[in-house]
């Protein structure tokens, strides 16, 4: 069984699995390096250093294994018995890979990536977030890793038997050369064109780049100084994989996927542009009446996919938003637009709207007892920082008796009260969010950051200066507008940040 990572419904869902599908799925795996040949040579002659991680599975009732769609692919025969490879030559041994320690295999693999460092010719991981997610480890562990080079010893840390098997045939010598050069790069002042620097042959940074993930271009483009493409291969979920990108170094904005009508049944959903349904039916249905085959969809216009899977899903909403913007041959080329209904992401979760409203009722009651009240708010993720956090932006009234810190804009409640209004925040989100925040600690503890009194007045006034109607006018609950996010931080009196992760306990089948 098949376990998805949750982003539609904001729990995993269960799904059945054939042996035929790891077939298909290794089939695009393998499309996408001739694509890539097209356009980058001499692959073959040196290493790719991409950060792979699994999950831990779950089985259900009857003692059927439920993993990740990847997780999945690592531990199948297409993986652990592949023959070798010239063209995917990874640095990473597969016991790293394969380690459940999130932290244990990503010191391990980077430690593999560095000792190769002048054969690596590609960097990656499947999502832009994990890659910098490995970056920041790296910002932490330089030294420690260092160290491991120098002595040809693995750190004590590493307690995962297969890890400390493979990793010896890495560290076979002591380098202390090796590790004076990376020490020397890795202390300079500024990251900025790290990689490129700690890897100079490599040619382009793998990564999922669309969506949610295109917040993340500038700190890609940062740590690479703009000289590494940022290249998209292939457009996947967990229910089916989808297609691939036949132009792998265009612009993360331009990227297209071409649709592979092998992969399964595809019917599309039509869509307005802002991805609302353009008629009138409830969101689980299907109204097969409307749906538009896959040879049938219009240029330029929205759809959101219908699958039906070679493994039992029948006409299943995936839940994306697709743009379409071309054609090869027949097959139509989509652009991935974005998660229908979802507000606010930051890694691999997805919180759309009524979440969000839910969470920030439930958590504003803790200000009544004060005499405190919401008037208003909005969120913007903050990915300035790895890992990447939400931030709320609260602007409220105090009806009780005016305080002269009130009258300077101060918070009048404590310090505590409102940090305990983001753990309440967190603690009504949906699971997939908890995990991440308590689990994978891909995501960092929520923010909320009071503003003073009038400033979603201003905001509107800044959005009805730019456009916008006055009779229309809904304050957006995510803000994209860097002039808007630069308004609402110059009215910020104070910040706070939740104390404790929230709770978090793995689901069974």
């Amino acid at each position: 069984m098949l376990c998805s990572s949750g982003t539609s419904g904001g729990e995993p869902k269960i799904m059945p699995s054939i042996a035929e599908d790891l077939e298909r799925r290794t089939f695009v795996y393998n499309l996408t390096m001739p694509i890539m040949n097209q356009y980058v040579p001499d692959l073959d002659e040196g290493k790719a250093m991409y950060l792979f991680f699994v999950k831990a599975e779950m089985s259900t009732p009857c003692g059927l294994p439920a993993r990740t769609v990847l997780t999945s692919y690592y531990k199948s025969k297409h993986f652990k018995c592949r023959t070798h490879d010239p063209w995917n030559d990874f640095t990473s041994p597969d016991q790293t890979i394969l380690c459940n320690d999130s932290n244990q295999s990503m010191h391990c693999q980077l430690l593999a990536g560095l000792v190769h460092r002048r054969q690596v010719l590609r960097l990656g991981a499947v999502f832009a977030s994990a890659f910098l997610r490995a970056i920041s480890f790296l910002e932490r562990n330089w030294r420690q890793l260092c160290e491991d080079i120098r002595s040809g010893k693995l750190s004590s840390f590493i307690t995962d038997p297969s890890c400390r098997s493979c990793m010896s045939t890495v560290l076979s010598t002591p380098d202390p050369c090796l590790a004076d050069e990376i020490t020397r790069i890795c202390s300079q002042n500024s990251w900025k064109g790290i990689l490129c620097q700690l890897w100079p042959k490599a040619k382009y940074i793998e990564a999922v780049v669309t969506g949610s993930m295109a917040q993340y271009v500038p700190a890609l483009k940062h740590y690479s100084d703009g000289k590494l493409p940022l290249v998209c291969t292939m457009y996947a979920s967990s229910e089916c994989y989808f297609g691939v990108n036949l132009k792998p170094l265009c612009d993360p904005a331009d990227v297209a996927f071409t649709l592979l009508p092998n992969m399964g049944y595809f019917e599309f959903l039509p869509l307005g542009h802002n991805g609302t349904l353009l008629m009138d039916f409830d969101e689980g249905d299907v109204p097969n009446d409307k749906l538009v085959d896959l040879v049938h969809v219009k240029l330029g216009c929205f759809y959101e996919p219908v699958v039906t899977t070679f493994a039992g899903l029948y006409r299943y909403r995936v839940g994306d938003v697709l743009q379409v913007v071309g054609f090869h041959n027949n097959a139509p080329q989509v652009r991935f637009i974005c998660r229908r209904n979802v507000v606010i992401s930051v890694d691999t979760e997805k919180t759309n709207e009524e979440d969000l409203h839910r969470s920030v009722t439930m958590a504003k009651k803790l200000l009544e007892p004060y005499d405190g009240l919401l008037v208003e708010y909005t969120s913007y993720p903050d990915t300035s920082s790895v890992p990447g956090h939400y931030v709320l932006y609260w602007e409220i009234l105090y009806c009780g008796i005016k305080t002269e810190a009130e009258n300077e804009n101060a918070v009048v409640v404590d310090g505590s009260v409102l940090e305990e209004c983001c753990i309440a925040v967190e603690e009504q989100l949906d699971y997939v969010y908890r995990r991440c925040r308590s689990h994978d600690k891909s995501v960092g503890p929520l923010e909320i950051r009071v503003v003073e009194p009038g400033t979603f007045d201003s905001l509107m006034d800044l959005f009805i200066s730019q456009g916008a109607s006055i009779n229309q006018y809904k304050t957006p609950r995510c803000i994209k507008s860097k002039k808007a996010l630069k308004l609402l931080n110059s009215k910020v009196t104070a910040s706070f940040f939740s104390p404790r992760d929230p709770k978090w306990v793995p689901k069974m089948c």
